[in-house]
């Protein structure tokens, strides 16, 4: 098979006031024609800038100092060459018609953030046929009617609506199948994929990785796919490239990668890994521990005693009951409007003891994040209860007010998906810290500054950065200082909402790590809301299974993962890519299941009237509930 793309001994440096940064240092692979390779490391290893300097879109700091990046399509002569030698793309100028003919015609690509990558201000059809215009003589009808052909190649269930739909009118997945519809409307030869399907839902993800499988096969088309999950690269490359600061430390065949890895770092990443299999105890093993002081007299509490009173560790700390809420979609026109109402969350019901993690899972709009926000009382539900024991006093929530509220919100705190927009980047980080202490008026200035610099040691950052902005800290840092806020309050709860899920898995490990460490020393009760069991498995006592605004199965962790009822759940499990090529994903089987739509699940689980009795969470003992007409049989659970 001959090589689509040669990269040769490449180096690229960053010209900063601080000083020149090495970021390639010599990397050298290939991709071959219609292959697929997978270009791994975590953050900072340069597997981006290379992919950016494949395709000549390298930021104004940057600049290649050497090698090659040849390039040599089978299917056309590539421009500047005279058709038998390949095109040196190291050579040309970014903004030569060369480079202009080449990029996103015959090489393409796809950004990890859809919604930062698409214009909010012009319509799905205007940008993906956007490069077709630029590189095909069609006219604009013509670009339309292939816009919508492609739209309907990636998945788009309306494709003639999509051309006008905008992008923040779009689900996660549907923009992440935009961004694709858009890289592939030429049909190139080469897809650059930079993490296609990082903070996707695992359901989700199968779908994509099945697309990109699924039209590489169709197109002939070669994929260099730039990840840092080892799982994905499990299940769709063909050679393996590992990067680490800006050098190739290991390469080969996907099997010889993960049959017998010889490099440190290569076996320290896989064993970063979360996995079903870990025994009782285990540890995940970062690439770097991050030590944090486990002992002081600031945060020394006894897990059955909060403020000098004992608790009663039988009664729950939380109670949600019922819990029901719908949002209104408004159409509007020029002479009138009519309102349709969408269920988010539809009688939600389950406890959380005291000292406990309950995982809460489901993929995107499934209702998860609106059951934290209405716990938190940043919603109002429809209907339901929301009971708070604070400290052998039960609180409704929902009628709380006023100076009853703030108190509440001190012990019920926060933890945000994306660190970098949860903090503000206008305010250090010991403004940040102190602000919790501020709204509260807790504290003098002396006991604040002691305060805040004790919560940088509690989650292992030096007190002497406590002036840096967010910006200057890496994105498992600004983690941190995400944690270290939620914690000042001394919160009896903690709402985790995906805290991981963007992270690599090096640094993943750490915070997870730093969560359960956390739990133990402090006495903390945890809301872990997430889409990846086998996140949701190192943490959870219990795990409560969310799909379309229902509660389908709730059941201590080892009795789901040994014994899962609901379709839902099974289908959740086989969807989570292993780091084991042994193991590879059936994604047609996952996808040709419908398991997210209620309406195609088998009796006694189905919404669709064959039964007299509607489904509801039916008690199977020891703990385990799920949502169903009657007892449903025992399945063979997910290996």
């Amino acid at each position: 098979m001959s090589d689509l793309l040669r990269v040769e001994g490449l180096h690229v440096s960053f010209g900063l006031m601080a000083g020149r940064i090495d970021a390639v240092r010599g990397v050298s692979f290939r991709v071959p024609v219609g292959g697929t390779v997978a270009l791994v490391g975590e953050s900072g290893s340069g597997k981006s800038v290379t992919g950016q300097a494949i395709m000549g879109i390298l930021p104004r700091a940057a600049r290649i100092d050497g090698g090659k990046i040849l390039f040599d399509d089978p299917k056309v002569s590539a421009p500047g060459s005279d058709g038998s030698a390949p095109v040196d793309i190291a050579a040309l100028s970014p903004r030569s018609p060369e480079m202009r003919a080449l990029r996103g015609d015959r090489i393409s690509i796809i950004f990890q953030e859809p919604m930062t990558s698409l214009s909010p201000v012009h319509t799905v059809g205007d940008q993906v046929g956007e490069a077709l215009r630029l590189h095909r003589d069609v006219t604009r009808t013509e670009a339309t009617e292939i816009t919508r052909d492609m739209l309907r190649l990636v998945g788009f269930p309306d494709p003639q609506r999509a051309l006008t739909t905008y992008p923040f009118e779009l689900s996660g997945g549907l923009r992440q199948r935009a961004m694709i519809a858009m890289a592939l409307i030429c049909r190139p030869s080469l897809l650059v994929a930079d993490e296609p399907t990082t903070a996707l839902d695992v359901t989700i993800q199968a779908q994509i990785l099945k697309l990109i499988r699924d039209l590489q096969s169709e197109l002939g088309m070669a994929v260099l796919m730039i990840t840092h999950d080892l799982g994905v690269v499990a299940n769709v490359a063909e050679e393996v490239v590992v990067m680490y600061r800006g050098r190739v430390v290991e390469s080969g065949p996907r099997g010889a990668i993960f049959d017998a890895p010889r490099h440190p770092y290569l076996k320290a990443l896989m064993g970063a890994v979360p996995r079903f299999d870990m025994g009782p105890g285990e540890r995940l093993r970062p690439l770097r521990e991050v030590p944090h002081r486990s002992s002081s007299r600031l945060w020394a509490r006894d897990a059955t005693e909060r403020d000098g009173q004992p608790v009663d560790g039988r009664r729950p700390l939380l109670t949600v009951a019922g819990l029901t809420k719908t949002f209104g979609l408004r159409k509007s026109g020029w002479f009138a409007q009519s309102e349709q109402r969408i269920t988010a969350v539809d009688d939600v019901s389950f406890t959380i003891r005291r000292g406990e993690c309950l995982g809460l899972v489901g993929e995107s709009g499934c209702g998860k994040s609106t059951v934290s926000k209405a716990i938190m009382r940043a919603i109002t539900p429809d209907s339901g209860r929301i009971v708070f024991n604070d400290r052998g006093e039960e609180r409704d929530v929902l009628a709380l007010e006023g100076a009853q509220l703030d108190a509440y919100r001190r012990k019920v705190q926060y933890i945000f998906q994306d660190p970098f927009s949860a903090l503000n980047p206008r305010m250090t980080v010991a403004d940040i810290l102190g602000e919790p202490f501020a709204i509260h008026g807790i504290g003098d200035k002396a006991w604040r500054r002691e305060m805040i610099a004790e919560l940088m040691q509690v989650v292992g950052l030096e007190p002497k950065h406590l002036q840096r902005y967010p910006h200057s800290f890496s994105g498992g840092q600004r983690q941190r200082i995400g944690i270290a806020r939620a914690l000042a309050l001394k919160p009896d709860l903690l709402i985790c909402d995906e805290p991981v899920s963007a992270l690599d898995v090096s640094i993943q490990a750490q915070i997870l790590n730093l969560l359960r460490d956390l739990q133990q020393e402090l006495g903390l009760t945890y809301l872990f809301i997430s889409h990846n069991l086998a996140v949701v498995d190192y943490l959870a006592d219990r795990i409560a299974v969310m799909c379309k605004g229902e509660l389908v199965e709730l059941a201590p962790r080892e009795m789901l993962f040994r014994d899962p009822r609901h379709p839902y759940t099974r289908a959740l499990l086989q969807a989570v890519p292993a780091p084991d090529p042994n193991r590879r994903l059936d994604l047609g089987a996952l996808l040709s299941e419908r398991v997210s739509d209620p309406a195609h699940w088998p009796a006694p689980f189905g919404h669709d009237g064959r039964g007299k009795t509607p489904p509801q969470l039916i008690d199977l003992g020891r703990g385990h509930f799920v949502r169903a007409t009657h007892v449903p049989q025992p399945v063979e659970a997910t290996p």
